[in-house]
């Protein structure tokens, strides 16, 4: 299978309506709705837990029990604080960046519907240039032009409420795809291509695929911690994003060097299992398919951990997707990447066994 072969008109059409969709931590609802419409030809049944966690899973009978997931949430803001002039401040909903804040134009969310705002910020004329404040926690805030808490109010603006970036999905140079939530709701597109290839190659797995979106990964791997634990999975490969480290003022000392265009990035960790890393990467090399090292020094900061470490144990693995500026509302990879990931995906699935324990002791 060619990786050019891989992304159809219909994929494309589907990653747009997805990546534009809002679906903040705590809050992914709308999104799971999408993913689980496209997914739906692909996949035999769905579960889905009290949070919002969404699985599509192909031969729910099998007992051997493969996941491949991504995360189904986007960072964002809550409503924290309105002054009596109707101005509001805000706390992080996940790891927000407080450096791209300023001037940014925000969608509340209310049980009236979306409330338009900006970010507010002193002109460059009235700052004081010998010590700019730079922008922080305490000194954002949203204006949603009213001048008292009562308009405020009345707009069903309250403490709270969540609050996203409207930017929108687009192609840069034919080939890198830009937009907030890449990170990581390509995971999940790319996890959804990988289950719509199977079915369209009529391929029949010896073992169940529990195709898996989970909640609250940004808040620390939550939703996989409980879809887990109902799924009791026997493997599992986690999609995620990884830094490109090739661009400006990013230490590859400490970062490592990854980048996009280059392919799928493999990490090595203490929770990625040994064996089941090298049939990804036997699988990569005999497939021709470009791919990455990084290595991850206690956790991956992924929900690879949330996977390893539950129910005793479960062999996990962890393959990356490239990305440009993450948690910001430009968040760039490189399509060749991400038809690389899902093809990778694919072929090792192709490739492991009914049963197999990747055990060392055998």
């Amino acid at each position: 299978m060619s990786s050019k072969s891989i992304l159809k008109k219909t994929s494309l059409t589907f990653l747009e309506n997805y990546l534009n969709n809002a679906s903040p931590t705590g809050y992914e609802s709308s999104g799971q709705k999408l993913w689980m419409d496209y997914l739906k030809p692909y996949v035999d049944t769905f579960i889905t837990d009290t949070y919002g966690t969404a699985v599509g899973i192909i031969n729910p009978e099998a007992p051997y029990k493969v996941v491949i997931e991504g995360h189904a949430d986007e960072i964002s803001w809550y409503v924290n604080y309105i002054t009596d002039d109707g101005l509001i401040y805000v706390i992080r909903n996940g790891g927000s960046d407080h450096q791209i804040a300023p001037s940014k134009r925000v969608n509340i969310h209310t049980k009236k519907g979306i409330v338009k705002g900006v970010f507010g910020w002193p002109a460059i004329h009235t700052r004081n240039r010998s010590k700019e404040e730079a922008p922080k926690i305490d000194n954002l805030f949203i204006d949603i032009g009213c001048s008292k808490k009562e308009e405020v109010d009345a707009l069903g603006v309250h403490v709270g409420c969540v609050i996203t970036y409207p930017d929108e999905f687009m192609i840069l140079n034919e080939n890198k795809f830009v937009c907030r939530a890449i990170d990581n709701r390509m995971g999940g597109f790319m996890i959804a291509e990988v289950a719509r290839l199977l079915h369209e190659n009529k391929i029949k797995l010896p073992f169940g695929l529990y195709i898996t979106n989970s909640v609250q990964e940004e808040v620390g791997l939550r939703g996989a911690e409980m879809i887990t634990k109902t799924i009791k999975p026997n493997v599992a490969i986690i999609t995620d994003v990884c830094h490109d480290s090739t661009t400006p003022m990013i230490d590859k000392k400490i970062e490592g060097e990854t980048k996009i265009g280059k392919g799928p990035v493999i990490t090595y960790a203490p929770a990625v299992q040994n064996n089941l890393r090298e049939l990804i990467l036997d699988t990569a090399e005999e497939k021709k398919i470009p791919f990455q090292r990084l290595a991850s020094s206690r956790v991956t900061g992924t929900d690879t951990d949330a996977f390893a470490y539950s129910n005793g144990g479960v062999a996990s693995a962890l393959i990356s997707l490239p990305l440009r500026y993450m948690h910001t509302t430009v968040e760039m990879v490189h399509r060749d990447d991400v038809e690389n990931v899902i093809q990778l995906i694919y072929e090792t699935l192709l490739k492991m066994e009914n049963e197999e324990t990747f055990s060392y002791f055998k």
